[in-house]
């Protein structure tokens, strides 16, 4: 009885997990080509996937959370899903070279999406990039609590300007990693001084840093460098963004585990470094710290040993490792400045020879990683193809020596033939021989019959 009680129950969490499946995928919209023609109308949040895709079959239980989500909260927002290898000359119009490619789609605007594939950074995405380029706050109140929910805020202050409008521009440009706000002046907190209006301002770090455009060059750019906090938790995603920004990563590898002094001591000379020593580094350098070394040791083709700390140079796959112990702030800020003035030794890169390393490194570490998982798929994906190569060459190699040793024996067996017909066997040269000798006597005996003859 229990055991059929257990089946049942069984039965129905399967039918309600398939009912879930079955109202989120109603929620997600199967788009064709008629989709180019009628999406102009609306915003839509799109997923090009391909059908054969393992990355897109994993996305799609959350896709189709995310269409459930952006429904219940009324959101403007249509969520669908296009198969980009049926629609291929859609997809391609799109700028999609990848599976999955997510994009927002807003007017003739297209937005790609580049974050963690999860329901609540999608969706976050999602309502940032479909809202206002440029958010009003118009209290004091609505401020603090939009600066309680953003770690970094940027926002404009001050009327119609050409600074308005080259900050519009660049939120229509990057409106995909943050928000852009305005403000009035007396909105701010009683604590910011700026020096003249109208000014761009970012808040962040528990303060605040005002746009020079003399100092910091052009907007879009300052805005990309500081869109993130000085010290960063690091992982693979926020990696990958820390290159469009043009900036050296200085990280310290570590346990987030492990509490012993070194690991401690080393995050907290990193956080010391980008906090005091901001205004030396902040415009050539992001600071931060990673969890484990598994994701540095595919990216540096080495096994790193942590606690430890490595400067990366996203841009051309280049690194730096301190080729001393960093006991203290003032090792940090002297390893810095080396790689700055070109004393550092950099590793790495995109040469050929690098490029062949990685080929080797990334087929050895798949080798590796599928054996570790499935011994048995592993050798029957590997073991199986090189048995097969193996009885080939052996057959091949077999197939020359038999062939090279008959050929020999049919040339041994043609010229014993042929020795055989020219001078015969050895009896047969005998009895040549033989009857050449007795041919030569009669002839003899006849002349000496003939000669006897004319004397009688």
């Amino acid at each position: 009885m229990a055991a059929v009680g257990g089946r049942q129950q069984w039965l129905v969490w399967a039918a309600v997990v398939a009912h879930v499946v079955a109202s989120g995928a109603g929620f997600v919209e199967d788009l064709d080509e008629s989709f180019k023609e009628n999406r102009k109308d609306d915003i839509w949040l799109v997923d090009f996937y391909a059908p054969w895709c393992g990355h897109c079959k994993k996305l799609e239980p959350v896709w189709n959370e995310v269409g459930i989500e952006m429904k219940n909260m009324g959101s403007p927002v249509k969520v669908g899903k296009m198969d980009a290898t049926s629609f291929s000359s859609i997809a391609s119009e799109f700028g999609v070279r990848g599976y999955p490619t997510i994009k927002l789609l807003k007017g003739d605007l297209a937005y790609n999406y580049r974050g963690p594939r999860t329901k609540d950074d999608i969706i976050e995405f999602a309502n940032r990039v479909a809202g206002p380029l440029i958010r009003p706050l118009p209290s004091q109140h609505m401020f603090e609590h939009v600066q309680k929910r953003h770690r970094v805020l940027f926002v404009y202050v001050g009327g119609e300007s050409p600074l308005k409008e080259k900050y519009i521009e660049v939120a229509s440009e990057l409106i995909v990693y943050t928000y852009f706000f305005s403000a009035s002046e007396d909105v701010l907190p009683e604590y910011v001084t700026l020096p003249e209006l109208p000014a761009v301002v970012v808040f962040k770090d528990g303060t605040y840093f005002v746009y020079d455009e003399y100092e910091d060059g052009d907007l879009s750019s300052w805005i990309n460098r500081e869109r993130f906090q000085g010290y960063l938790n690091v992982d693979g995603f926020t990696l990958y963004e820390l290159g469009d920004t043009g900036k050296l990563v200085a990280i310290a590898v570590i346990d987030d585990k492990n509490s012993s002094v070194e690991h401690t001591r080393l995050k907290s000379i990193i956080q010391e470094v980008a906090r005091d020593y901001r205004d030396h580094f902040h415009r050539d350098f992001q600071f931060g710290h990673m969890d484990g070394n598994d994701y540095i040791n595919s990216l540096l083709m080495d096994d790193v040993t942590i606690p430890t700390i490595v400067v990366l140079n996203t841009s051309n796959q280049q690194y730096f490792l301190p080729n001393r112990h960093i006991e203290n702030t003032e090792d940090m800020v002297q390893f810095i400045n080396n790689i700055l003035d070109g004393t550092a030794e950099a590793q790495g890169g995109d040469g050929l020879l690098q490029r062949i390393k990685r080929i080797i490194y990334d087929a050895k570490s798949t080798v590796v990683s599928v054996f570790k998982s499935s011994p048995l798929l592993g050798c029957f994906l590997f073991g199986l193809p090189l048995g097969v190569i193996s009885i080939m060459c052996y057959g091949i190699c077999t197939a020359d020596t038999d062939g090279g040793i008959d050929e020999h024996e049919a040339d041994k067996k043609e010229n014993g033939d042929r020795e055989l017909t020219d001078e015969g066997s050895e009896e047969e040269q005998e009895d040549e021989k033989n009857g050449k000798y007795t041919e030569l006597s009669d002839g003899e005996l006849k002349q000496k019959d003939i000669m006897e003859k004319k004397k009688d």
